[in-house]
């Protein structure tokens, strides 16, 4: 453990943009309680609004999701202020440690399914393959990268899966000897949607992510992730970070669920920002609803600092999505599969690290002790520490610890 919480900024730094302008719906571990809670987060502190919606599965069910949050905080409990909350979380990491006895944060999603969809940004996948196929030779990926173009007539940026384009694309790739397994779901009809972890399982902001320690090549995968309810709606957003194996996923695909799935490997937060109707603007120069055609437009950033001076940048630009975001939630939720409880779609991530740490042509990896810090204008920052996955904190309040509580405090 650390002896500091620094690494996890404070609270002004978890918050977007425009501050608390928006619907900001998030979970606290309520020691009064003895349970989590539902919450509604302003500028004047943290209101529990469980007395109204005993889950966020519950909220996202509403109509008008944001609206009823801001009704269901009327005369609701005040928990504490979110700087108060933010810093009793991050002190989990540092001695003398969390105040048992006061609120702290939690990912903001429960009941829901959590997914993630994968090689969603087509222009990064076939970017890398040329990167891998020319070993790093500007000019010579520049001339493939020419002769792509005209055998499919089109602008890799602008390749749809599953069209004419990507099915030529997909034949030229082959014929040039560089099939692989990725290419079907980077550009054919079928996205690759996987389960990230289970119910509950998730970690939130200001607290540790988990890599297992026989994995000596992993990443961090910035992503948008969607908040959508039974029938399909999606009704917010949040930041996410699918904590990735590669060494793992690249000795077979059949290994995804190792990969993927750990103790700790999956963080969301700090919050669900609600979409605003399109008539909730207040009519200020610059100010637009929070929409889906806002996390379309969007830009996450990502940083990561190592104990041992390390420093990396990147980002992903939504605008680059190869399959939008309806039609991901589309091939997720329908007459084929239902989520009673709705689901977390993870959206996928442009970047790929390749930056060498430890030894030339090695790549990146994690090292333990590593803050990765996901951002962006809209939706904050979600920040967490790296640690061995065998030594985060064990996950054991599961669903039926939930009900149990839930019913404990007549929320049922």
């Amino acid at each position: 453990m650390t002896t500091t919480t620094a690494w996890a900024g404070d609270a002004a730094a978890a918050l977007p943009a425009d501050g608390y302008a928006g619907t900001l719906v998030g979970r606290v571990w309520n020691p009064a309680v003895a349970g989590p809670s539902p919450v509604l987060i302003r500028e004047d502190g943290v209101f529990d609004l469980s007395a109204t919606f005993a889950t966020v599965s519950a909220l996202a069910e509403e109509a008008h999701p944001a609206a009823a949050a801001r009704a269901a905080a009327v005369g609701a409990a005040r928990l504490g202020g979110f700087d108060e909350l933010y810093a009793n979380t991050a002190a989990a990491t540092s001695e003398p440690g969390r105040d048992p006895d006061r609120p702290w944060l939690l990912a903001p999603v429960d009941l829901q399914t959590l997914k993630a969809a994968g090689v969603t940004f087509a222009v990064s996948m076939i970017e890398r393959v040329i990167e891998e196929r020319v070993k790093g030779d500007a000019d010579a990926a520049a001339q493939m990268r020419d002769s792509i173009l005209a055998e499919i007539g089109t602008d890799l940026r602008e390749v749809k899966p599953g069209s004419e384009a990507a099915i030529a694309l997909k034949q030229y790739l082959v014929g040039e000897g560089l099939w692989s397994q990725y290419l079907e779901v980077g550009i054919g009809p079928d996205a690759e949607i996987f389960t990230k972890g289970p119910t509950l399982s998730a970690m939130g902001t200001a607290t540790q992510v988990g890599v297992l320690s026989t994995s000596h090549w992993n990443n961090p995968e910035p992503e948008v992730a969607l908040l959508v309810s039974s029938t399909g709606r999606i009704v917010g957003a949040t930041l996410g970070n699918d904590v990735n194996l590669r060494d793992v996923e690249g000795r077979s695909a059949l290994l995804l669920p190792k990969a993927k799935d750990n103790n700790a490997s999956c963080a969301l937060g700090p919050f669900i920002r609600l979409f605003d109707e399109e008539s909730e603007a207040s009519g200020a120069p610059g100010d637009t609803p929070f929409t889906l055609d806002t996390v379309r437009a969007m830009t996450v950033t990502l940083r990561i600092d190592g104990t041992d001076g390390f420093h990396l940048d990147g980002s992903s630009e939504m605008s680059q999505i190869s399959r939008d975001p309806i039609d991901l939630v589309a091939q997720l939720v329908g007459p084929h599969h239902q989520y009673p409880d709705g689901a977390l779609l993870m959206l996928g991530t442009m970047f790929a690290p390749i930056v060498d740490r430890d030894e030339p042509d090695r790549g990146f990896t994690h090292h333990t002790g590593d803050i990765v810090r996901i951002s962006s204008a809209e939706l904050g920052s979600l920040v967490n520490q790296v640690e061995q996955s065998e030594r985060c904190e064990p996950w054991v309040f599961g669903i039926g610890s939930l009900m149990k509580n839930l019913a404990s405090r007549n929320l049922l």
